[in-house]
């Protein structure tokens, strides 16, 4: 696992590069808008938890540009969440 405060192309094609596992962004809405406005995200998971808040945090701050996806699969856990996951159409 590779921890990183700052983020740029270059070091994103790097990590691309190298043999293993996809690159997994945990980060909040802000680091995923970068990296999606950037064209460097091709699978979007999103899990919806049987829990209604009335408020939060938005998923994905505003976006400059519309980006379409296609749903590849979903699975429905006893507890109720749901989990979809998404390819980036480009």
């Amino acid at each position: 696992m590779t921890i990183f405060s700052d983020l740029n192309r270059d070091w994103i094609e790097e990590l691309r590069a190298q043999s293993g596992k996809d690159i997994w962004l945990f980060g909040g809405g802000e680091l995923f808008r970068y990296m999606l406005e950037m064209g460097e995200v091709d699978k979007v998971e999103v899990a919806i938890m049987p829990v209604l808040l009335g408020g939060g945090i938005a998923l994905l701050p505003s976006i400059a540009q519309q980006t379409k996806l296609s749903l590849s699969s979903h699975k429905l856990y006893r507890s109720g969440i749901v989990s979809l996951v998404y390819e980036v159409k480009k």
